[in-house]
């Protein structure tokens, strides 16, 4: 069969494509798929919650470690201080579904904003 490779929209009509390779931490993707909802719930009231739908295609699955300052070599790694994930160029990071074409492409917007790599919104034809 074909085995999708994460560069083409799956199961929303709208979504956020990164246009280079790179890491996201947990905290970005937490703050760009709230950025997402708050967006929403501003811009359609109650519609959002009864229709709209998110998709988070991207998932921060490898530990970033650290040890303490002022420690000696040695005695193993350190603990996880915190979760990234990797991304690829042309990766899509979030799908929407269920709101119109100005509110998806606004709330893109905000989320871009939250992210370190520059995205791109890409529309399902």
């Amino acid at each position: 069969g074909c085995e999708p490779d994460g560069t083409q929209l799956g199961f929303g009509r709208y979504g956020t494509k990164s246009l280079r390779a790179g890491r996201l931490s947990y905290r970005a993707i937490e703050a760009a798929r709230r950025a997402l909802i708050g967006q929403f719930n501003r811009a359609m009231s109650g519609q959002f919650r009864r229709n709209g739908k998110i998709w988070v295609r991207v998932f921060a699955d490898l530990p970033i470690t650290g040890k303490p300052t002022e420690v000696r070599m040695g005695r193993g790694k350190g603990n996880p201080t915190g979760w990234i994930a990797r991304v690829s160029t042309g990766q899509i990071l979030f799908e929407m579904d269920g709101v119109s074409l100005s509110n998806a492409r606004q709330a893109a917007r905000l989320a871009a904003h939250k992210l370190r790599s520059s995205t791109k919104f890409v529309q399902w034809s």
